[in-house]
């Protein structure tokens, strides 16, 4: 089992940047493909991005971020990061990050982290 959390989120103007952390806990980190979803007020939560366990890490993104945001993993760290970059009022959300295996664009994620908060004010 691993335990998730996220840190990094906050509010910036449309057309800044963030990088959103998430640090897992347990020996396993490795094992796990690794994913961010979001969800937005009102809506459903979305996939965002995903990055294999293996070196050459495979990623995929949601066609809405591909361009702008860049997911990477630390295994020594335990850590996958989200840089976001030319942030967009529409990519307000609550940010979550998952452990789970891997399955390129339909990634689902077996663990959860608690979730941080991004707000792009235009």
């Amino acid at each position: 089992q691993v335990q998730l959390v996220e840190s990094g989120g906050g509010l910036v103007q449309a057309g800044g940047s963030l990088r959103l952390s998430c640090a897992a806990s347990g020996p396993t980190f490795s094992r796990y493909a690794m994913g961010w979803f979001r969800r937005a007020p009102g809506k459903e939560r979305e996939f965002v991005a995903t990055i294999s366990s293996w070196h050459g890490y495979s990623t995929y993104y949601a066609d809405s971020v591909k361009g702008r945001f860049t997911i990477s993993r630390d295994n020594t760290k335990n850590t996958v990061y989200l840089q976001m970059n030319s942030l967009k009022p529409e990519d307000t959300a609550d940010y979550y990050c998952a452990a789970g295996p891997w399955a390129g664009r339909d990634f689902k994620g077996d663990y959860w982290g608690q979730g941080t908060q991004v707000t792009v004010s235009s």
